[in-house]
């Protein structure tokens, strides 16, 4: 799991985050971060699919405080990548944890028989009831492929 950017709800100078205030002591915020999809193959229906390097995994939030008001992930391929049969079997489940990494909620997608190069994923927007970390991640065929971090911190 790869950690990219901090997302920083709370008050902080507009100019060091690329923050919009929003008033006086609040500000809204934002990240995206992605992390490369490891080449690997899996079989579907008899069928062996190969994942070429060439793909990454973007997951991008938006809020204010541990209130996200946007949330979206989901893979983008390029060379070899935008050649193969794609994601087959895929989901992607955002989770939520503590400071001190334990996971208090997940939010399950629906599983995708259809294969994708291009899997994608929005969150209903949430109020956090703790600071810590969103993650979202990326399981094809069953099994967690790649998990792109961001921290929520005052």
């Amino acid at each position: 799991m790869t950690m990219r950017r901090v997302l920083r709800f709370g008050t902080a100078p507009a100019a060091a985050c690329g923050l919009t205030l929003a008033g006086a002591t609040q500000a809204a915020a934002g990240a995206i971060g992605s992390t490369p999809v490891q080449s690997f193959e899996y079989s579907v229906g008899g069928a062996t699919v190969k994942i070429p390097t060439g793909c990454m995994f973007t997951h991008a939030i938006r809020g204010e405080g541990k209130r996200i008001t946007y949330q979206n992930a989901g893979v983008d391929c390029a060379f070899l990548g935008a050649l193969s049969t794609g994601f087959c079997n895929w989901r992607i489940d955002f989770t939520y944890a503590d400071t001190e990494n334990r996971t208090y909620r997940t939010s399950r997608g629906a599983t995708h028989n259809e294969c994708e190069i291009h899997p994608m994923r929005n969150n209903a927007p949430q109020t956090l009831p703790r600071y810590g970390k969103a993650c979202a991640h990326l399981h094809v065929n069953g099994v967690r492929r790649v998990s792109q971090c961001h921290s929520i911190t005052r």
